[in-house]
């Protein structure tokens, strides 16, 4: 808290210097979002591996006050990929477009072109593939006028897509466009002529829709067709969304056929449906629904008859469809043998937790505690027993957060909180605190109010609680022996079962420091209580600054190199900050304002770029090595595919023997695999010899799809290897796998020729 007086004096010695000083701030922040978003602000094309973006502009009379402008988004995707319809069907994300424009110019309601029907397994979606444009008309107010020396006048456009093929990928770009005042703007002058022209038409005539007494279909009673349609394809797609099954192709009779002069398209339910609306939007267009001709007319009905609940077993949703699957339904309690089985194997998992790559980093605070009491052996066990109910606390407000989300549809697992990159960042600046405190920068009671410092250090055991957090923070995401069988089934009963589960995980954790703590005769051989102490501590800020070096590396994986970048400027200016702490006087003060100032602005410039999870690149292949050969036979490449469910059963289709890592950065103990097992060079030239499938499941991202492959496995945590030799069920490896236990698996495959 900053004192009074400096705050009295601002405006009397400190007011220029600290205007000075904003206008500097300001200055470096606009040179700085100049070159830093130059290139991004100033352009109308956004390219990605997947679509290219265009801003157009269409105005063959200028730009004048009572004219139209129209402006719109053409998006060009690459073969198979496609974007989503304003109802975007089974699954997806609509495109949505937020413009910036001048005052005196508003928007109207977006022109969408007619969609295609694409089939998705069981499931169908509403968008758009090859070429298409998003026209929105913008209507130049009568009391249009700019300014007596503009010539041009800005759009600006923020728009955001999710492009799909067998993955999804959410896309965002920032646009601009300056066009001429007292000039024609043609750009794509066809393309915006046909937009207008096929734009949808109001059908004519009151049009009913009538639900079945089972609740099972909903049938259309149209008046009237337009003439254009009077022969030839034409079908109905919903705008109303999530009501009616959208594979099923509606059943039209035809006006001719019925006695009540009257076409009825009737449609099926869905059993998922998400509403019951009192009336429904539709959208009629021309030619099938996999290749409309671009004519189009909408309709609205009224709903008649009650909405009825009901249950379609006979439908098979397909793995894309993740929206309600993951939902656990009246977890079935365990057997007294099953469930005594698991709390042993959670604790046992929990003992060999300590001994993963995982929770090396936090092993150093634990060591740092024991050496503080080495001259008091009953604080020492007070201290362990802090410790220990710490991270039982932690394991089971984990275990219970985790449950509730799942019983509440979302796909969750174990180790999901570094799943979120502002989680990730935020333990990165926590771990730097640390690290610069045990460095001696500055002292704990600097942040604290007296009263609070005092408490802290008066119950030390508070610390040693704290630490029990951090090891499980730090800890979780990982699965060591026994863990996994443990985790997978605990997900799957009741509350009352499960919970004790994640403490029995805790308690294991815990053990050895509480083992350590029982006899203290081992104390005696540390020296006495001096100066190496202080050494000791400055020397345990290494671990810390470590911990923080890996978790940048994983936001990195999360958000991308310009994410990282940002996080790495506002965590050096919070760095800043606390050095300002230590400095004494008036200098002291203002420089603390200054810094936290640059800090604020920091996390406003840069926080979205580091919070926020960024599109992945996909690639068919994700990594690869090479195998060098003893003779002169030329190198052999084993090539490491992202995983798909689809690339799985097609290579078992074929007979080909698959093996599975699922891995996610923010896992210490699937990098130190990676880095030991997995690149050894006789188990990949063993590899290529049996023509074995690699595909690696990488989940530092959220994704339900890896999620249900692991539910399936019975495992809920990472890692997790499966091995799928032709024609036989999975095998699950160990989670620190060894050379030889994977040959083992590999012994079953003859060679391939």
């Amino acid at each position: 808290m900053l004192p009074n007086f400096l705050f009295k004096r601002l405006a009397h010695r400190l007011q220029p210097l600290i205007l000075l000083t904003w206008g500097l701030l300001w200055a470096l922040g606009s040179l700085a979002q100049t070159s830093v978003m130059g290139d991004k602000t100033q352009r109308h094309v956004v390219s990605t591996p997947q679509v290219k973006a265009t801003l157009m502009a269409f105005a063959p009379k200028g730009i004048q006050a009572g004219q139209t402008l129209w402006l719109g988004l053409q998006l060009v995707h690459q073969a198979q990929w496609h974007t989503y319809w304003r109802n975007p069907g089974d699954s997806g994300l609509a495109t949505a477009l937020q413009w910036q424009l001048p005052q005196g110019i508003t928007a109207a309601e977006l022109i969408w072109p007619v969609p295609k029907k694409i089939p998705i397994g069981n499931l169908a979606n509403f968008g758009y593939e090859g070429t298409t444009l998003l026209v929105a008309p913008f209507q130049i107010g009568k009391n249009f006028k700019p300014s007596g020396t503009e010539t041009t006048v800005n759009v600006q456009l923020h728009a955001n897509w999710l492009v799909c093929k067998q993955e999804c990928i959410p896309q965002e770009g920032d646009f601009q466009l300056t066009l001429p005042l007292n000039a024609a703007i043609v750009m794509a002058s066809a393309e915006f002529e046909k937009t207008i022209q096929q734009q949808p038409q109001k059908l004519p005539g009151d049009h009913t829709a009538l639900i079945s007494e089972d609740g099972r279909n909903l049938t259309l009673s149209l008046k009237a067709l337009p003439s254009a349609l009077q022969s030839g394809d034409w079908t109905v797609f919903p705008q109303t969304g999530n009501i009616v099954q959208n594979s099923a192709a509606p059943n039209i009779q035809l006006a001719s056929l019925r006695s009540d002069a009257n076409t009825h398209v009737s449609f099926k339910v869905s059993a998922e449906r998400m509403d019951k609306p009192a009336s429904m939007s539709w959208l009629m267009v021309q030619g099938k629904a996999d290749a409309p001709t671009g004519l189009q007319w909408t309709f609205e009905t009224p709903v008649k008859g009650q909405w009825q609940e009901f249950t379609d077993d006979s439908r098979n949703v397909s793995s894309t469809d993740v929206s309600n699957k993951f939902r656990i339904q009246n977890p079935i309690a365990a057997t007294g043998v099953t469930w005594g089985l698991a709390l042993l194997g959670a604790l046992l998992g929990g003992i060999f937790l300590n001994l993963m790559p995982c929770v090396f980093p936090v092993l150093a605070i634990k060591l740092l505690s024991f050496t503080q009491y080495s001259d008091s052996p009953k604080e020492m066990k007070l201290s362990a027993w802090a410790f220990s109910f710490g991270v039982m606390v932690s394991f089971f407000l984990l275990g219970a957060l985790m449950l509730g989300l799942r019983a509440a549809g979302s796909q969750m697992g174990w180790g999901f909180q570094l799943q979120s990159p502002w989680v990730v960042g935020s333990l990165a600046m926590l771990f730097a605190v640390m690290g610069l405190n045990l460095s001696g920068m500055f002292e704990l009671g600097v942040f604290l109010p007296r009263s609070l410092a005092a408490y802290q250090w008066q119950n030390p055991r508070l610390n040693a609680l704290g630490s029990g957090v951090f090891a499980v923070l730090i800890a979780s995401p990982c699965t060591a022996p026994f863990m996994g069988a443990s985790l997978g089934l605990a997900i799957g009963l009741p509350a009352w079962q499960a919970l004790p589960i994640f403490m029995a995980m805790g308690l294991g954790m815990a053990l050895p420091f509480l083992a350590v703590s029982m006899n203290t005769a081992w104390v005696r051989f540390l020296p006495r209580p001096g100066a190496w102490m202080q050494t000791f501590r400055q020397f345990m800020a290494f671990p810390m600054y470590a911990t923080v070096i890996w978790l940048v590396w994983v936001l990195g994986q999360q958000v991308g190199l310009d994410g990282a970048t940002g996080f790495l400027a506002t965590l050096l200016s919070l760095a800043m900050l606390i050095w300002t702490l230590t400095l004494k006087g008036t200098l002291g003060r203002v420089m603390f304002c200054l810094t936290f100032v640059l800090w604020a602005a920091c996390l406003w410039y840069w926080g979205p770029t580091w919070t926020q999870i960024a599109a992945p690149e996909i690639q068919s292949k994700v990594s690869s090595d090479m195998i060098r050969s003893s003779d002169n036979s030329p190198e052999k490449q084993v090539v490491w595919e992202a995983w798909s469910a689809d690339k799985v059963a097609a290579a078992r289709k074929a007979g080909q023997p698959v093996f599975i890592d699922f891995t996610a950065a923010w896992c210490v103990t699937c990098q130190f695999n990676k880095k030991t097992t997995f690149s050894d060079a006789n188990l990949l030239a063993e590899f290529a010899q049996k023509n074995v499938a690699l595909f690696r499941a990488d989940w530092t991202r959220y994704d339900p799809a890896i999620t249900q492959a692991l539910n399936e496995l019975g495992r809920n945590g990472v890692p997790v290897y499966a091995w799928y030799a032709p024609s036989q069920n999975v095998s699950l490896l160990s989670e620190l796998p060894s050379v030889k236990e994977i040959q083992n698996f590999l012994r079953e495959v003859k060679s391939s020729p």
